[in-house]
């Protein structure tokens, strides 16, 4: 399949939902992390637009369990990331580590038990 025929297809990745049993703490801990406020806050869902991306925020979704996919955020530098994630609460998963090309990434579980990922990549172009 071409990439012209795909695109049909797919837009891109847009969203990443995040469970947040306790929605005000979750709301404040990535307003702090964000250093934005919401665009959409209801008591159902709350949403961030970070960088043309979104990152939401729901408070029902019994059942569902981290661990399952890892998503990545783009940082300038993954090692400044993953200091200012861990005190501002965040738990170390994983290290910052070179995956290949000068690519790093690093991972943390939030205050609420979800994966957080960062990601340091220098070949990537939004524009692509």
């Amino acid at each position: 399949m071409s990439q012209t025929t795909a695109s049909q297809h797919f837009q891109g990745l847009r969203t990443v939902i995040y469970a947040a049993p306790d929605l005000e703490k979750a709301k404040a801990w990535y307003s702090s992390i964000l250093g934005i406020a919401p665009y959409f806050d209801q008591p159902f869902y709350v949403g961030f637009n970070v960088g043309g991306y979104e990152l939401g925020l729901d408070p029902d979704l019994a059942g569902t369990s981290s661990g399952g996919a890892i998503v990545y955020w783009g940082v300038a530098d993954a090692g400044s990331a993953l200091e200012r994630l861990l005190s501002l609460g965040a738990t170390a998963r994983t290290s910052v580590q070179e995956v290949g090309e000068g690519i790093r990434v690093a991972t943390v579980l939030d205050p609420f038990g979800n994966i957080f990922g960062v990601i340091e990549n220098p070949h990537f172009n939004l524009a692509s």
